[in-house]
């Protein structure tokens, strides 16, 4: 029974504790935490958890490791806040995937990025297709921020009396340069179609094309890169 009642007190503190921390750091959402402040509650959490059910490890020890990480945590915000030359190195900074429709492949290959993750993403924004996106903002939280071209913002058709079709998702057909060929086949084109509708929009191959898709509407898209 000691044992038990031990653990409780240690539970109520470490509860306590918690809660004050919270208080004092401040409130975030989950979708604003950083990896960092990810990383940073699990590893709390191990502390506290290992604490609380360790005998050799008594209640002080609990709310010694509490505040000791309050502190280490409050003047990591403060030191970020009151230097901002040092906020870019010690917390990162958000960086832009597409700059006024164009892909940035530095920017995609240094955030360890692929084409399907970025699709993945712009989907979780209700956004089929990159063509539409006129700049995407890959933020500090791992989030994607985007701004759709004028033409692409919601309420268009059907304010306009236009008909709808019926919604097909777009095709990648180039990526990075290289020519999906298996997507071409199945949309019933060639390489040599391709290349033409290539030249129609003024590039020479796939090779100086970043990004290139069939549209819901059966149209080669091209999303050129950033050049540096």
């Amino acid at each position: 029974m000691e044992e038990y009642g031990l653990i409780l007190i240690k539970l109520v503190a470490g509860f306590i504790g918690l809660w004050a921390m919270t208080r004092l750091l401040g409130k975030k959402e989950i979708s604003a935490l950083t990896p960092f402040d990810f990383i940073s509650a699990v590893i709390l959490g191990d502390l506290v958890g290992e604490t609380i059910y360790e005998k050799e490890h008594t209640v002080l020890m609990l709310l010694f490791t509490l505040a000791v990480w309050t502190i280490l945590s409050i003047t990591f915000e403060k030191i970020t806040l009151r230097l901002p030359k040092l906020r870019k190195p010690l917390e990162g900074e958000p960086e832009i995937l597409i700059r006024d429709g164009k892909m940035d492949m530095g920017k995609l290959r240094k955030n360890k990025l692929d084409f399907e993750q970025l699709r993945m993403m712009l989907r979780a924004k209700d956004t089929f297709s990159v063509s539409e996106v006129a700049y995407a903002i890959y933020e500090t939280n791992g989030s994607l921020s985007i701004l759709k071209k004028a033409q692409y913002e919601p309420a268009t058709r059907e304010d306009l009396l236009v008909p709808v079709s019926e919604s097909v998702l777009p095709k990648s057909v180039i990526e990075d340069g290289i020519v999906q060929r298996g997507t071409l086949d199945r949309l019933g084109h060639d390489e040599e179609w391709l290349a033409k509708e290539l030249r129609k929009l003024g590039y020479n191959g796939p090779q100086s094309v970043a990004y290139a898709e069939i549209t819901e509407e059966g149209e080669l898209a091209v999303i050129s890169s950033v050049s540096h």
